[in-house]
């Protein structure tokens, strides 16, 4: 049984749009909320949550419709296909609001952000330094923005259907990977689909470095991306068959003595009211521990700017894009290993990894920062360790009709942490010291640790070589 290499990198488009989406999102939205529309870090704060909150309801609904959903195309093809349309065509609209605010500002004369922090400004008979000139600048942005209070809902408005609409085929387009690819080979297939969505979060990098210069007008940098994420769903469609790459992974799946048995939907309840009690708890030991991990890896990426600002005096860029350059590097060899000495080890040794590197930043000082360097390399591979085997041992206990059922409990549990933990890790920071960051995200590797220690089933076996031994290495 070999993985089809080619086949799963065009299935991996689809996820490679949702990240290039993703990156121009987080980078930009949150410019254009301070900025244009003057709101505050935590409020600016508060709306870029809003996908995460939404994901938690939105993601696993449009994983169970693209369970039930049946055409000629597939279960989960029209949802890429309609999401993509959709969600490009009302970015686009959110640039355009952005632009009627932007002229609303230089009618009322107030200066781009890059004119108020490059010069100095005179404002009621006094000149302001760059600090003072950024929060004069605010207070007047607010003021018009109350104003013309129409665009900001349209704004937000806009904003929402986009969320929307990139949940709507998130869920359909992420579950499709295990839809194709026999359970043995699912930890190579997600390796390349991770690689995959790095290497849209560099394309859309890319396209920011050109395009976004301009602060003051994001329109051609959005149409671009529109344009980009439409192609791309193009070859998708025209390479992607969904029917046949799911026919074609039941027949070898037949050969190979793999395969679950015809299910409909009533089968499937029936079977899940008789899970036992042993299968459950792995599977919310499972979900417990994406938790845990999410808990401990995302405090330490989202305060690492302001940890290394006022802790290490250093910038915070280059170590964190050393961390996504090394997680880069090990995903295929992590999915090849993972699919040898089962996933479940694999994931550990990643928690030992991460928890190292948490402790080696927790040790650095401004006087040996080349400790976070090695941090962060470490937590790069680490954290790549864990997440191109955690989804896959998800999966392993769905059946092959419910995938997108299990696909939105992963991100539900992925999303949640998400939420909570930047404000955790900031209450700690406030009320202990900023020093509190690493050793918070070392307790939660620990407790990620214990639990996907009692986690017994949804590992992978050897991949099989032929039928006979096949039937000994089933999973349970």
């Amino acid at each position: 049984m070999k993985l089809n290499t080619r086949k799963t990198i065009f299935v991996g488009l689809a996820f490679l749009v949702i990240c290039m989406f993703w990156q121009v999102y987080d980078n930009i939205i949150a410019k254009m909320l301070v900025n244009n529309f003057g709101l505050n870090q935590t409020w600016s704060g508060v709306i870029m949550a809003l996908d995460n909150v939404l994901a938690l309801f939105l993601l696993p609904l449009f994983g169970v419709l693209s369970d039930r959903t049946k055409t000629k195309h597939g279960r989960r093809t029209p949802y890429v296909f309609w999401g993509v349309i959709v969600s490009s065509i009302l970015f686009i609209s959110v640039a355009i609001f952005d632009l009627a605010q932007t002229n609303a500002l230089a009618e009322a004369g107030i200066p781009a952000i890059r004119e108020t922090t490059s010069y100095f400004i005179y404002k009621e008979g006094f000149y302001l330094d760059k600090v003072d000139a950024v929060l004069a600048r605010s207070a007047d942005v607010i003021a018009v923005t109350k104003g013309s209070i129409g665009i900001f809902i349209g704004f937000v408005s806009a904003l929402l259907l986009v969320l929307v609409a990139m949940a709507a085929y998130r869920t359909p387009a992420v579950s499709l990977m295990p839809d194709v690819t026999p359970k043995p080979l699912r930890s190579k297939a997600n390796a390349i689909i991770n690689l995959m969505g790095a290497a849209g979060g560099i394309v859309s990098l890319g396209l920011m470095s050109f395009l976004a210069t301009d602060q003051g007008n994001f329109i051609l940098l959005f149409v671009v991306l529109a344009l980009a994420m439409n192609f791309l769903m193009g070859v998708f469609m025209f390479t992607v068959k969904e029917p046949e790459l799911v026919a074609k992974m039941h027949e070898e799946s037949r050969k190979y003595g793999i395969e679950e048995k015809e299910e409909t939907i009533e089968t499937l309840v029936a079977e899940q009211e008789k899970m036992s009690p042993e299968i459950k708890r792995s599977f919310l030991l499972i979900l417990t521990s994406i938790i845990l991990w999410f808990m401990a890896y995302n405090a330490a990426t989202t305060k690492f700017s302001v940890y290394a600002e006022n802790v290490l005096n250093m910038g915070f860029a280059t170590p964190l894009l050393i961390a996504q350059a090394a997680a880069i590097c090990v995903y295929i060899p992590i999915g090849i290993i993972a699919s040898k000495v089962g996933r479940k080890k694999t994931i550990l040794v990643g928690i030992i990894i991460l928890f190292v590197a948490f402790i080696l930043g927790f040790l650095a000082t401004s006087d040996t920062t080349f400790l976070i360097y090695l941090t962060m390399t470490l937590a790069g591979i680490g954290w790549a360790t864990i997440n191109v085997n955690s989804y896959p041992m998800i999966v392993e206990m769905s059946k092959g009709k419910n995938i997108g059922k299990y696909t939105g409990y992963y991100y539900s549990a992925s999303m949640g942490a998400q939420i909570v933990t930047p404000i955790l890790s900031g209450f700690m920071m406030d009320q202990i010291g900023m020093r509190s960051l690493f050793p918070y995200s070392a307790i939660f590797c620990v407790l990620a640790f214990g639990t996907m220690m009692l986690v017994k089933h949804g590992d992978s076996k050897p991949i099989p070589t032929k039928k006979v031994e096949a039937f000994e290495t089933l999973d349970e």
